[in-house]
């Protein structure tokens, strides 16, 4: 298990900003800078790929292991499908931007699954391959590259995750957080090593009326939550939940919905969407630019954004980009949509970047207020 809260957040801010700052805080200069365009698929285009892909044998991929968002189920009917052996290797997203570059002459992998605030890296670093799938006309134009150099397939939104053994009276805002009765009861991590914590500031600065460009009412919200003595030292951990250690935990939805129910019978845990605002973040589909096996690259693309995809990433509560109907039994697994009425995305990556620096300036003087 990695991704957002285990390895791609590791180091989380170090790496991020150390690929965005290169040559005076621009993106290294790129392998090709002008980006190649290419039209919808077609199920014409679908044939052609799976008659060439009987010729292929195998998919490599990169940060997509079997215990995330389900991908084991996918990967068992999509290999099933075409006769195809597949291996991963888990890493980073900025581990998988280097590796398609770095193995360029010698391409090993097809695809990978990066965090979105990464992908306008990848694409710098000239490592994609333009695709559109033929589901790509369902697709917010936020979640996705003009031009089909990247796509996201699922989401994550910042939510409040809360033991009511510990906590009787359910907060239902970012603002709730900051009543007295929270008092050492809000488990947080720090945002310059985890994602989860760097993207829960953002989270919280929608709330309080922030946006990209501005981020401090949310460090100015995060600093009061300390001020007060309601913000502790504790990661948002599932064995922390577990342990009574973490009553109220910021979390992406997947992860405390997953926690939820596998500690339904030990903790009654809330997993609440803040109606003050709060975030959205998403995984993306990148395609190897010298993909050994590219037919079937974009044929497990054609896959993932399929009905039947996007249901086996709902089964491992990631919230899939297209609107398609759940099963009753998957869709419980979920929250309604209407609970997401106060989410959104990031649009502005370069003021993200901006950010995100700021962030990792200003943090240590908030931990000194927890007492660090």
């Amino acid at each position: 298990m990695k991704k957002i809260h285990v390895t791609k957040c590791g180091s989380f801010l170090v790496v991020f900003l150390s690929l965005l700052l290169l040559n005076g805080c621009k993106p290294s200069t790129p392998i090709n800078a002008n980006l190649e365009s290419v039209s919808i698929t077609t199920p014409e285009m679908i044939k052609q790929m799976e008659e060439a892909v009987k010729n292929e044998k195998e998919i490599v991929s990169y940060g997509l292991p079997d215990d995330w968002a389900n991908w084991k189920e996918s990967w068992e009917q999509f290999t099933r499908k075409y006769n195809l052996v597949h291996h991963d290797t888990d890493m980073s997203s900025a581990e998988e931007i280097q590796k398609f570059k770095a193995e360029r002459n010698n391409p090993k992998a097809d695809v990978g699954d990066i965090g979105i605030q990464f992908a306008p890296i990848a694409v710098s670093e000239g490592v994609t391959m333009p695709y559109k799938n033929s589901y790509w006309n369902e697709i917010p134009n936020w979640a996705k590259h003009p031009d089909g150099h990247w796509v996201a397939w699922y989401t994550g939104t910042m939510s409040i995750a809360v033991n009511k053994n510990l906590v009787p009276n359910i907060p239902r805002t970012f603002k709730d957080l900051l009543k007295p009765e929270y008092k050492g009861k809000i488990a947080f991590g720090d945002p310059r090593q985890a994602a989860n914590a760097n993207w829960a500031i953002f989270a919280a600065n929608f709330a309080m009326g922030g946006d990209e460009t501005n981020v401090q009412p949310g460090l100015d919200f995060f600093r009061k939550l300390a001020e007060s003595g309601n913000l502790i030292p504790v990661e948002p951990s599932a064995a922390n939940i577990e342990k009574g250690e973490a009553p109220i935990v910021i979390n992406w939805d997947f992860l405390t919905l997953a926690q939820r129910d596998r500690l339904k019978d030990k903790i009654p845990l809330e997993v609440i969407i803040p109606e003050d605002g709060t975030v959205i973040g998403a995984y993306v589909s990148i395609i190897n630019k010298w993909a050994p096996h590219p037919n079937a690259a974009k044929l497990w693309q054609e896959f993932v954004f399929s009905d039947q995809g996007q249901i086996n990433l709902a089964k491992g509560y990631a919230r899939p980009i297209r609107k398609v109907d759940l099963p009753p039994d998957v869709a419980a697994k979920l929250l309604p949509e209407s609970a997401y009425k106060s989410a959104r995305a990031i649009t502005d990556w370069d003021a993200f970047e901006k950010s995100a620096k700021k962030i990792a300036e200003e943090w240590s003087k908030i931990i000194q207020l927890m007492g660090r």
